[in-house]
């Protein structure tokens, strides 16, 4: 019986030469340098949509109050105070009587990204229920 044949010999492993070892260090760099940039943008960018989601929200909640305190026929100072209290920094609010309804409006503009928000709130008055 003959014994099996041999498997050719593998070709030998050449190991990159000092030069190309040095040239791929680089590429690691290059794209930190370009990555890192994009990660803070869009790391602001996440951060001052947070700021007018949360801004959107004090507006609601200051319309509400506001037309709370006005329903249950508070004097209009005290109302808008109260709207006011609760608003963002440097809002408007505006009361105003339509019927048996009073409505309480505010409006402000996002801290970043200088959109304008604005919430509206409605209530019945109380001095109208019998």
């Amino acid at each position: 019986m003959e014994p099996p044949p041999e498997p050719p010999p593998e070709p030998p492993t050449r190991r990159p030469s000092t030069r190309a070892r040095w040239g791929e260090r680089g590429f690691v760099t290059a794209e930190a340098a370009v990555a890192l940039p994009v990660m803070v943008l869009f790391t602001a960018g996440l951060l001052s949509g947070l700021m007018a989601v949360a801004a959107q929200i004090q507006c609601v909640d200051a319309a509400r109050a506001g037309a709370r305190a006005a329903a249950r026929s508070e004097p209009e100072a005290a109302a808008l105070a109260a709207a006011r209290a609760a608003a963002p920094r440097g809002a408007a609010v505006s009361l105003a009587r339509d019927g048996e309804l009073v409505r309480v409006r505010v409006t402000a503009r996002a801290p970043v990204l200088e959109v304008a928000l604005h919430a509206e709130a409605a209530a019945l008055a109380e001095d109208t229920v019998r």
